[in-house]
C-alpha cells in the first residue's frame, strides 16, 4: 500500500468532528503534492487543493502549532504548481493572494519565513512575465532578496533564491534599463557560478548568463574588461555546447555579438572573421521556419557589410544583399524589425551604386529608404540613419537625373537630421558633411552665395569634429577645399573654371587664396584675415602631406625624429609661408602658442636647407626673429643666446652691402643690446645696498615670476573673488607678509635677501587644485567674474565650487584653482596653454582635493565614475599630495591623514582599482619611459571628445606639441590640430582605444554609422 491509500485510510477513520481530522486531512493532502510532483498527474493536484481548503475550514484561525499558516502556504504551492501546468492565471491571482495571508502569519524569526517570501516573490514574477505589470517585478525583488538572506552560503535552497532573483532583475533591467540593477545582477551572476563549479549540471547555463550580463554592462559603461570576460565567458560555455547541443545556438548568437561589438570598438579584424565564422554557424543551425532565422540573416549580414567597409571585397556586399533580401522575407509589413533590414538593405544597394553605377540599385535604396523612414517614429533609434541615408541617396539622385526636386528634398531631409545630432553626438560630423554636400551642388546649379557660405560653415564644424587621423577627416577636408575654392572663384569674379581634381592642385589653390587674405590682411590689418589665411595654409599644407602623415603635427613629428622624408618644394614654401602667419599673428594679437607654432615651422625648413643651401641664410634669420619675440614676450637666455647664434651664422653667410646682410646685422644688435640689458639688470640686483623701493621692486619682480609657472587665475579662499595675477600680486603686496618681508630685507646680504623673498612668496602663492567629474550647471568665468562665489547660489556646480573653496580654506591655503571656472574657454591661446600645462600645474600644486559626487561617505572608491574617465588619469599621478572627499565633503573612510597617497590602505586601493603599482602612484615621474604600461593605465578610460584621449596624455610622457585653433568669418568653432596617440606611439593600437567616439565605417562620404 502507498502513502497516499494509508492518509486516506486514515482520513475515513477520522469522521466530522474527530479531534484528528485536520491532520488527516492536511496528511492526505501533502501526499498527493508529493505524488504529484513525482508522477505529474493532475489529478492528484487538484485532490490536494481542495484537501487543502477542507484543512483550512477547520483551522479558521491560527494556533500555536501553525496548522493554519502550513496549509495556506502547501495550498498556495500548489496553485502555483496547477498554474504552471495549466497556465489558468485565476489560479495564479489565488496563489499570490494566499501567499500575501500566510507571509503575515509568518513574522521575522519564523522557521518558513525563507520559504514563503521565496514562493510568493516567483509567483509575483511568473505574474510579471503574464501580464508585465512592473508592480509585480518591485514586489517580488525585495522578497527574493530577503529570502536569499535567509538561505546563506550552504543552504540546500540557495540557488533558487538567486536563481529566482536574477530572473527578476534580468526582467527589470530590460524594461528599465537600471545600471545598478546590472551591477546585481553581475555580482548574483559570479556568485551562482560559485555554486556551480565545472562538471555541475547547470554550470554552463550560469557561464553564458554571466556573460550576458557583462556584455550588457559593457553596453552602458564601455569599460572593455566586461567584453573581454564575456567573450572569455562565451568561449568556454560553447566548449561545453558542442555540436547538436540544444542551446549551442544562443551561445554561439551572443559570442557573435560580443565580436562585433569589440571589432566596433577596437577594430581589430580577427574579430569580424572569427564573428562572421560564427554567425555563418549559428544560421545554419536554424530552420526556415524558426523565430530566430530573420535576426540571424540580418546580423550576418551587417557583418559582411562591415567586412565589405573595411575590405571593399564585392562578394562580401553581395552576400549582405541577399542576405538582407531574405531576411526582410521574414520580416513582413507589421514586424517590429522590419525597419531595420530596410535601412540596411537600402545602405548596402547605395553601396553597390557607387561601385556599379547601376541605377536600379539607387532607385531601390530610394524606395526601400523611404519606406523605413515611414516605419521609424522620431524616437526609433534607426530614425535618423534613415533619414540620413535618404537623403544622402536623393543627393545622388539629383546628380543622375538632374531633378532639383530630389536636392530639395535631400537638404530638407539632412536639415531635420542634423537637428537630431546637436553637438557631442557621435553622427553629427557625418550630417554635417552630407548637408554640406547638398548645399554646394545647389551653388552649383543656381549659383546662390549663401548656400555656398553655409556650405563652407557646415564643412569647418564636420572638420573640427573629424581630427588628424580620423577617417572620415581627408573626405571632408577635400570637399571643403573645393567650396573655398568656388568661394575664391567667386570673390575674384573669375570666369568659369572646372574645380582643380587633383589634391595637388586644389592644395594650390587654397594656398593662393590664403595669399590673398593676407595681402587683405596687410591692407586693412584686420585680424580676420590673419585668421582666414592661418586656417587656408594650414588646409593646404594637409592636403599636401605624405598619404602616411595624418597631420601636419605628425608630419613635423616625423621631421624631429630625424626621419629622411623628401620635401617638395611646394611643401616647404606652403610650412615658410604658415610660419610667417603665424609669426604675424603673434605680432598682433601676442598669443604664445603662435610664436610657438612659428619656430617649430622655421626649424623644420632649417632642416631642409643644408649647409650650401641658397637658402639657408634667411631660414635662420626667421627662426631667429621668432626666438627674440618670444624672449621679449617670455625672457629664457636660451631663446637669445640661440637667436644670436643664428644671426650671427646667417652673416657669415651673407655678403657685406646686400639687404639681408644689413637685415640680420641690425637684428644681431638688437639681440646683443637685450642680452646686454638683461645681465646689466640681473648685476644690478645683485648690489648691494638696496634700498626701500629697491626691495619693494625686487618683490613684485619675484612675485611675477613666481606665478609664471602657476595657473593664470586662482579662487582667493578668503574672499572666494577670482583674481588674475595682478591681483594676486596686489593682494601679497599688500598683505602683513609683504610688509614683514620689507623690514626683514633691510638686513643682510643680497643673497639672504633674496633668498628669503623667493621663500616668503613661494609659500604665500601655495595653491589647491580641484579633481572632480563635471555635472551639470558648472559655473564658467563669466559666471564668476566680479562676484564672490560666497554667498551666490549652490545649485548645480555652484555649491561644489563653494565647498571646494571652504575645504582649501580649512587647510590654510590662500589660493584654488577649479578647471570649470579658472579658464577664458573663449580664448583659443589660453585653452591651449592650460592643455600644455595642465600636469604641471597639478604637480605644482600644494594639494589636490579629488571630489567623488558619486561617492557615499561609507562606499568604496573604486565605484567613482572618476577613475574611468581620460583626464582624472594625470589629475591622480601628477601631484604628490591628494586627498579624496566623498558626496558630503567627508574625507574618505574619516582618514585624517594629510596625504591619502602616503596612507597605505588607500594606496592599495587604488592600485587595485587603477591597475597601477603603488610605487608608480607615489613616485610618478612623466617621460616616455614604461610607454605600453602608461597606454595600458589610459585604455580604459573615456572621455568627451576624441581628440581629448590624447590631450590628457600629453602631460603623462611629457609631450609638448602645438595644438591650433583657427577662427574667422570661414566657420565658427575651433579647429583641434593634434598628433593622436596612435601617431605619437606606433605600437599602442592594440594597447588603447578611443571610446568616445566610434569611427564611421568608410568615411563620411557613406554617411552610415
Amino acid at each position: 500500500m502507498d502513502d497516499v491509500s494509508r492518509k486516506r485510510e486514515e482520513l475515513e477513520r477520522c469522521s466530522p468532528g474527530h479531534d484528528g481530522r485536520y491532520a488527516a486531512f492536511y496528511n492526505l493532502a501533502y501526499a498527493l503534492q508529493e505524488r504529484f510532483q513525482k508522477e505529474l498527474k493532475i489529478a492528484d493536484l487538484n485532490e490536494a487543493i481542495i484537501l487543502y481548503r477542507e484543512a483550512l475550514e477547520l483551522r479558521p484561525v491560527e494556533n500555536e502549532e501553525g496548522d493554519r499558516s502550513d496549509s495556506l502556504h502547501n495550498l498556495a504551492h500548489c496553485l502555483f504548481l496547477k498554474y504552471h501546468e495549466l497556465g489558468t492565471v485565476g489560479d495564479l491571482e489565488e496563489a499570490i493572494a494566499i501567499g500575501r495571508e500566510v507571509l503575515a502569519l509568518c513574522p521575522p524569526g519564523h522557521p518558513d519565513r525563507g520559504v514563503i517570501l521565496h514562493n510568493l516573490g516567483s509567483s509575483l514574477w511568473a505574474r510579471f512575465e503574464e501580464q508585465a505589470d512592473v508592480c509585480d517585478l518591485e514586489e517580488a525583488i525585495p522578497l527574493l532578496r530577503v529570502a536569499l538572506e535567509l538561505r546563506p552560503p550552504g543552504h540546500e535552497w540557495r540557488s533558487s533564491s538567486l536563481r529566482e532573483l536574477i530572473l527578476c532583475l534580468s526582467s527589470r533591467y530590460e524594461s528599465q534599463g537600471l545600471v545598478a540593477d546590472l551591477e546585481e545582477l553581475v555580482t548574483l551572476g559570479r556568485t551562482e557560478l560559485e555554486l556551480y563549479p565545472p562538471g555541475h549540471s547547470d554550470h554552463v547555463a550560469s557561464l553564458h548568463n554571466l556573460a550576458r550580463d557583462l556584455r550588457r554592462r559593457f553596453e552602458k559603461t564601455a569599460a572593455i574588461g566586461d567584453l573581454e570576460e564575456s567573450i572569455e565567458l562565451h568561449r568556454a560555455a560553447l566548449e561545453l555546447r558542442p555540436t547538436g547541443h540544444r542551446d549551442r545556438y544562443s551561445t554561439l548568437n551572443e559570442l557573435t555579438l560580443c565580436l562585433s561589438t569589440r571589432y566596433d570598438k577596437l577594430g581589430m579584424a580577427a574579430d569580424l572573421e572569427e564573428a562572421i565564422e560564427f554567425g555563418r554557424a549559428a544560421l545554419k543551425l536554424l530552420t526556415g521556419s524558426h523565430p530566430s532565422r530573420g535576426a540571424s540573416l540580418h546580423k550576418l549580414a551587417c557583418e559582411l557589410r562591415k567586412r565589405f567597409m573595411k575590405q571593399t571585397a564585392m562578394q562580401d556586399l553581395e552576400e549582405a544583399i541577399e542576405l538582407f533580401h531574405a531576411a526582410l522575407e521574414l520580416r513582413p509589413i507589421g514586424h517590429p524589425d522590419r525597419a531595420s533590414s530596410l535601412c540596411e538593405l537600402a545602405f548596402c544597394l547605395s553601396c553597390r551604386h557607387d561601385k556599379h553605377a547601376v541605377a536600379e540599385d539607387l532607385q531601390e535604396a530610394v524606395t526601400l529608404g523611404r519606406e523605413a523612414l515611414e516605419l521609424c517614429p522620431l524616437e526609433h533609434p534607426y530614425h535618423c540613419m534613415c533619414r540620413r541615408n535618404l537623403g544622402r541617396n536623393l543627393r545622388k539622385s539629383s546628380v543622375q537625373t538632374a531633378a532639383i526636386c530630389d536636392l530639395e528634398e535631400s537638404i530638407e531631409l539632412l536639415r531635420r537630421a542634423l537637428e537630431q545630432h546637436p553637438i557631442g553626438h557621435p553622427d553629427r560630423s557625418s550630417s554635417l558633411y552630407e548637408l554640406a554636400l547638398c548645399l554646394s551642388l545647389r551653388h552649383d546649379k543656381d549659383g546662390v552665395a549663401d548656400g555656398l557660405e553655409e556650405a563652407i560653415l557646415l564643412g569647418r564644424e564636420a572638420l573640427e569634429l573629424c581630427p588628424p587621423g580620423h577617417p572620415d577627416r581627408g573626405v571632408i577636408l577635400h570637399s571643403l577645399a573645393c567650396d573655398l575654392w568656388k568661394k575664391f572663384q567667386y570673390l575674384h569674379q573669375t570666369a568659369a573654371v572646372v574645380c582643380p581634381t587633383s589634391t595637388a592642385d586644389l592644395a594650390s589653390s587654397l594656398f593662393e587664396f590664403s595669399q590673398h587674405c593676407w595681402e587683405q590682411f596687410q591692407k586693412e590689418v584686420m585680424v580676420t584675415h590673419l585668421d582666414n589665411a592661418v586656417c587656408l595654409a594650414t588646409y593646404a599644407l594637409e592636403l599636401r602631406l605624405p598619404p602616411e602623415d595624418h597631420s601636419v603635427a605628425a608630419w613635423v613629428q616625423r621631421l624631429a625624429k630625424g626621419d629622411e622624408l623628401v620635401m617638395p618644394g611646394r611643401v616647404v614654401d606652403n610650412l615658410r609661408t604658415l610660419a610667417n602667419y603665424h609669426r604675424a599673428r603673434f605680432q598682433t594679437q601676442h598669443a604664445l602658442v603662435d610664436v610657438n607654432e612659428a619656430i617649430t615651422f622655421y626649424r623644420h625648413t632649417l632642416q631642409t636647407c643644408p649647409a650650401g643651401h641658397p637658402n639657408r641664410a634667411s631660414s635662420l634669420h626667421d627662426l631667429a626673429q621668432c626666438l627674440a619675440d618670444r624672449f621679449r614676450e617670455q625672457p629664457a637666455a636660451a631663446d637669445l643666446d640661440e637667436a644670436i647664434a643664428l644671426e650671427q651664422e646667417a652673416l657669415r653667410l651673407l655678403v657685406r652691402g646686400v639687404p639681408d646682410y644689413h637685415v640680420s646685422r641690425a637684428c644681431l644688435s638688437a639681440c646683443l643690446q637685450m642680452q646686454f640689458d638683461s645681465q646689466a639688470a640681473m648685476m644690478s640686483s645683485d648690489s648691494l645696498g638696496v634700498t626701500h623701493f629697491d626691495v619693494k621692486q625686487v618683490i613684485r619682480n619675484v612675485a611675477f615670476e613666481t606665478l609664471k609657472t602657476m595657473p593664470t587665475r586662482m579662487l582667493h579662499t578668503h574672499t572666494g573673488i577670482l583674481c588674475n595675477r595682478d591681483a594676486q600680486v596686489s593682494h601679497f603686496l599688500d598683505s602683513a607678509q609683504c610688509k614683514q618681508l620689507e623690514s626683514q630685507c633691510a638686513t643682510g646680504s643680497l643673497d639672504q635677501q633674496m633668498e628669503l623673498i623667493r621663500s616668503i612668496i613661494s609659500k604665500y602663492f601655495e595653491y589647491v587644485t580641484l579633481s572632480h567629474r563635471w555635472g551639470e550647471g558648472e559655473p564658467s568665468l563669466h559666471d564668476i567674474e566680479g562676484h564672490r562665489i560666497y554667498g551666490m547660489t549652490i545649485k548645480g556646480g555652484f555649491g561644489k565650487l563653494q565647498a571646494f573653496c571652504r575645504i582649501a580654506l580649512d587647510w590654510d591655503y590662500l589660493w584654488a584653482w577649479s578647471d570649470t571656472c579658472c579658464i577664458d574657454k573663449d580664448s583659443s591661446s589660453e585653452v591651449q596653454e592650460t592643455i600644455g600645462s595642465m600636469f604641471a600645474w597639478y604637480r605644482q600644486s600644494a594639494l589636490t582635493i579629488v571630489y567623488l559626487s558619486d561617492v557615499p561617505d561609507t562606499g568604496s572608491i573604486g565605484s567613482s565614475e572618476w577613475f574611468r574617465r581620460g583626464w582624472t588619469l594625470q589629475e591622480l599621478l601628477a601631484p604628490r599630495t591628494v586627498l579624496f572627499y566623498t558626496r558630503n565633503w567627508s574625507l574618505y573612510k574619516n582618514l585624517m591623514s594629510a596625504n591619502h597617497k602616503e596612507d597605505a590602505a588607500v594606496l592599495a586601493e587604488l592600485a587595485r582599482e587603477t591597475g597601477i603599482e603603488p610605487w608608480f602612484l607615489y613616485y610618478f615621474s612623466p617621460g616616455m619611459g614604461n610607454a605600453r604600461s602608461r597606454l595600458q593605465w589610459a585604455s580604459s578610460r573615456l572621455t568627451t571628445r576624441p581628440e581629448d584621449i590624447a590631450y590628457s596624455l600629453f602631460g603623462i610622457f611629457n609631450v609638448h606639441l602645438p595644438v591650433l585653433y583657427v577662427w574667422g568669418y570661414l566657420g565658427s568653432g575651433l579647429d583641434w590640430r593634434v598628433v593622436t596617440v596612435s601617431q605619437l606611439f606606433p605600437s599602442s593600437h592594440q594597447v588603447l582605444s578611443t571610446p568616445s567616439t566610434p569611427p564611421l565605417c568608410n568615411g563620411a562620404a557613406n554617411g552610415y554609422n
